[in-house]
């Protein structure tokens, strides 16, 4: 079996803050995380070389011949045919960008020292936070042929309403959809395993729902949008990527939007994607520590992990939140929200880190999942390093 290691080039810091608490790798898009993606191809071993605060928690597994992995190019056939028959001694190149190579761990990146294979048509790139939901589209699709392949659906329950192709629907054993609609004029809708689309709600594809998330009443879920594990959504959802285990189960509009694991979105929380003089959307950048022009008239919320807002919470375009933030202020928080901020303004105090844990380890425990000591030490770091 191929032992594939994934490492992190000068994406990882573009891609903050959905990258504080994880590696690349373990970001979702399209229904899969980008590490389950490359197993599920490759059939193989896998493991990170990360940043030290994240490596207890995400350990390599290095062993002699490995093949090296960027995660942050989405697989193409040209991809996939080079990296299944790379040799040794070899890497694969993309405008100066290495996105794959073998050798040990301190001399995969050699590349001077290397049979250069250079990939010829343009890949997708995942650059920065935006660039995830601006293809997820594209991932959606790929995901649903991969995951399916060689299964068979359970069968449409005879209260839905079904508009477009029946094919290109898959609902996992232990699902449940009742008195929904599901339109797949424009994509696949994928229902995983014992999840739940409660009566009123209307799909469009392409829509990636994870094992054991529910669609609350009434919702209306736009193509684009991937909805991670054990997620409980409602209200208006467009083009937009929540990783897992967060919630957004009540009435308010997410659109071209991220949110990481952990969080909760309270009532009508909302976020607008377009600025009132339809300029282009400047997001901010931890790396260049300044907003940047993102190319997009349409761009949201990109939120860290463990966040939370109260009822009533309005963001404007492009907002960036860090990980752990409170937010519950009057008005609309900055455009750029601190880590462990309690309240959400740009003079809000920072919030206990004892207290900040204490909300992580109930809302885990609701998942009967438990706040690990390498989740303390990603949590600790970033509170008190970054």
């Amino acid at each position: 079996m191929k032992n594939i290691i994934f490492f992190e080039a000068e994406e990882r810091e573009n891609l903050l803050p959905l990258t504080f608490t994880k590696p690349v790798s373990e970001l979702r898009m399209g229904g899969l995380t980008f590490k389950e993606r490359w197993q599920k191809i490759l059939s193989c071993q896998v493991s990170d070389t990360t940043q030290d605060y994240l490596s207890g928690k995400f350990p390599i597994q290095n062993q002699p011949n490995s093949i090296f992995i960027n995660p942050a190019f989405f697989p193409n056939q040209e991809i996939l045919f080079a990296i299944e028959n790379i040799k040794e001694n070899e890497c694969l190149i993309f405008e100066n960008h290495l996105i794959a190579s073998t050798g040990e761990l301190n001399t995969f990146q050699n590349i001077s020292t290397k049979k250069q294979i250079i990939l010829q048509n343009p890949p997708i790139h995942i650059q920065f936070p935006w660039d995830m939901f601006s293809h997820n589209f594209t991932a959606l699709e790929f995901d649903f042929n991969l995951i399916t392949k060689n299964k068979i659906s359970e069968e449409i329950p005879e209260s839905v309403t079904v508009i477009g192709e029946k094919n290109k629907i898959f609902i996992e054993q232990g699902a449940t959809l009742n008195y929904c609609s599901l339109n797949t004029k424009n994509g696949s809708i994928y229902i995983g395993k014992n999840a739940e689309i409660m009566e009123g709600s209307h799909i469009r594809g392409n829509l990636f729902l994870g094992e054991n998330s529910k669609i609350n009443m009434g919702s209306k879920i736009y193509s684009g949008t991937t909805i991670g594990p054990n997620c409980k959504i409602g209200g208006e959802v467009n083009n937009s990527i929540i990783m897992g285990y967060s919630n957004k189960g009540h009435e308010g509009f997410l659109g071209n939007s991220i949110i990481g694991e952990w969080c909760n979105l309270g009532a009508d929380t909302n976020t607008s994607n377009m600025k009132n003089n339809y300029d282009e959307v400047k997001s901010w950048n931890y790396k260049q520590k300044k907003f940047i022009k993102t190319g997009l008239q349409f761009s949201g919320l990109i939120m860290g992990d463990h966040s939370k807002t109260a009822i009533n919470t309005q963001f404007n375009t492009g907002t960036v939140c860090g990980v752990s933030a409170n937010i519950f202020c009057e008005g609309f928080p900055p455009n750029i929200i601190k880590h462990f901020s309690w309240g959400g303004t740009l003079n809000s105090e920072k919030f206990k880190f004892e207290k900040a844990v204490e909300v992580a380890e109930r809302m885990m425990k609701r998942r009967d999942i438990i706040l690990t000591n390498d989740d303390l030490k990603i949590l600790s770091y970033i509170y008190e390093k970054l």
